[in-house]
């Protein structure tokens, strides 16, 4: 054989083995993937000296990416993030199993960076993609990891769902306008989601799962125990997140440690408590504003939330009893001052049946439930809310206080009735001039006084689940209203005991 035969030979022999070797490469690939043997991922869009140098030198990952994790700190130290979102991807791809390097990166976006800017929509940016890191990229990586269901619970819980970022109502508006389309304008629409009626809800399925990475059936079962919920708002989205964990968690048991599970069942109980206090659109048609109020149908699920978790958590049984105590008081309030009153007193009686020996009225070291009325407890709670600064107590208390003028009206007390929208519109008057300035009237804001009361009306007025008829007919009568019909009653004149008449400041309801 000549040399050049020898050379064709070779050449034909060394491209036999490089097919070989690739199929074989595809088939260790594919077995390593099935037994969880890959730990690394392709950088995608990276810098062609980068994507090489990760390729070349596998084993100095870790190297690559501490100099990348350097890099980001300065820039950030300088006050240039924008690059940070680039960074965090490289990161995230170099150490795409290493938890806390999703935990950090996710958080410094929503809580660090965002707080460096003004504007509210700058803000909100950066809150939404620390959530897309953790729900898009982090979970992808790790479907089954319990931290990152809990941090994407927790933005949701704190970060949306509370109200210590100025820029919290924007955050809560932006988000329900992504949600109404598919939840509707209740906020509890789940039917066309599970069994899309036509092509076009079929795409919005699609866009739904693929965009959101929510499960509309699951979704379904965690209002049906918690809820029902107003999808719109955050605390729904902080509770699926974490019943999402535990039941990831009860899937995997050998991945998962106690104290995560107890993190995340906190979770659950705290979000719906939040749900409860300010679960309840209140919009403004005429303004397009739009506000929160307390979500009384929740009751019954918060205060299961509460037992199943002490249940769960014997060490920290005390301590979960004293939130447990203190909200059923808010409930028993709230209740109150709606003029559910049977619904009050039930709970009254359990509060005193499992908390007999705790004082309930603030500052009275000798009142227990068994020796205070209800009515005493909630005149007391009253007079303290006067001079609450809480939204959402102050707003339960504004429309607890117009609900009980309306049944004053009704059964004849004019002079109460008067007497009890009087007081609603100085509570409100109280409010408005202890949050004014410093921004305090645009991250706790009040629907103006006439929202309240059209929203009031509307509800004790409503045919199917408000005042029995007689009741209504005689508050339609006295208020000028005319006959009973399908359309909403009209708004009756202010008569809102000095409250102001210019509408707060506020954004497009969702």
């Amino acid at each position: 054989m000549n040399a050049r035969a020898q050379k064709i030979l070779l050449v034909a022999l060394a491209v036999l083995l490089l097919l070989v070797s690739g199929r074989m490469q595809q088939s260790m690939n594919v077995e390593r993937d099935q037994l969880g043997l890959t730990h690394v991922a392709v950088l995608d869009n990276a810098p062609p000296m980068l994507a090489f140098t990760t390729v070349a030198l596998g084993g100095f990952r870790g190297l690559i990416s501490n100099l990348l994790w350097v890099r980001a700190n300065d820039l950030q130290q300088d006050d240039k993030f924008f690059e940070a979102v680039q960074l965090a991807t490289w990161i995230t791809e170099l150490e795409p199993h290493f938890t806390q390097v999703w935990l950090f990166l996710g958080w410094n976006m929503a809580y660090n960076i965002s707080v460096k800017f003004k504007d509210f929509p700058d803000r909100w940016r950066w809150v939404e993609r620390g959530i897309i890191l953790l729900r898009d990229e982090g979970l992808r990586y790790n479907p089954d990891d319990i931290l990152i269901h809990r941090e994407l619970s927790w933005f949701f819980q704190h970060k949306m769902g509370q109200n210590l970022d100025d820029a919290n109502m924007y955050y809560k508006q932006q988000w329900a306008l992504q949600m109404r389309p598919y939840f509707g304008d209740n906020g509890t629409n789940f039917a066309d989601l599970i069994t899309p009626p036509d092509a076009a809800a079929r795409q919005r399925l699609h866009d739904f799962t693929n965009q959101f990475k929510i499960d509309p059936v699951f979704a379904q079962k965690v209002d049906a125990k918690y809820g029902p919920l107003d999808w719109r708002l955050p605390e729904a989205h902080a509770i699926y997140w974490a019943v999402l964990g535990l039941d990831t968690a009860a899937r995997h048991p050998d991945k998962v440690k106690s104290d995560d599970l107890i993190t995340l069942q906190r979770s659950v109980y705290q979000s719906i408590f939040q749900a409860f206090h300010h679960g309840r659109i209140i919009a403004n048609p005429f303004q397009q504003t739009y506000s929160l109020g307390p979500n009384l149908e929740l009751i019954p699920h918060v205060n299961a939330a509460y037992l199943e978790m002490m249940a769960a958590d014997p060490a920290m049984s005390d301590h979960i009893g004293t939130a447990h105590r203190n909200f059923l008081r808010d409930a028993v309030y709230f209740l109150y001052e709606n003029n559910r009153l049977a619904e009050a007193a039930k709970w009254y009686k359990l509060l005193g049946d499992m908390y007999p020996n705790k004082t309930i009225i603030d500052g009275d070291t000798n009142s227990y439930p068994r020796n205070v009325t209800m009515d005493e407890f909630a005149i007391s709670t009253v007079q303290t809310d006067v001079n609450e600064t809480s939204q959402e107590r102050v707003t339960s208390a504004i429309q607890g206080l117009i609900s009980r003028a309306y049944f004053e009206l009704a059964i004849g007390q004019e002079d109460r009735y008067a007497g009890f929208k009087l007081l609603a519109g100085k509570v409100y008057q109280r409010y408005k001039s202890k949050t004014s300035g410093a921004n305090g009237d645009k991250r706790i804001p009040l629907p103006h006084f006439d929202v309240l009361n059209a929203f009031v009306l509307n509800q004790m007025l409503d045919p199917q689940q408000g005042v029995p008829y007689a009741m209504r007919a005689v508050i339609r009568t006295r208020l000028g209203l005319g006959p009973e019909t399908n359309a909403p009653p009209a708004l009756p004149a202010s008569g809102s005991g000095g409250a102001e008449t210019n509408a707060p400041a506020g954004r497009s309801p969702p």
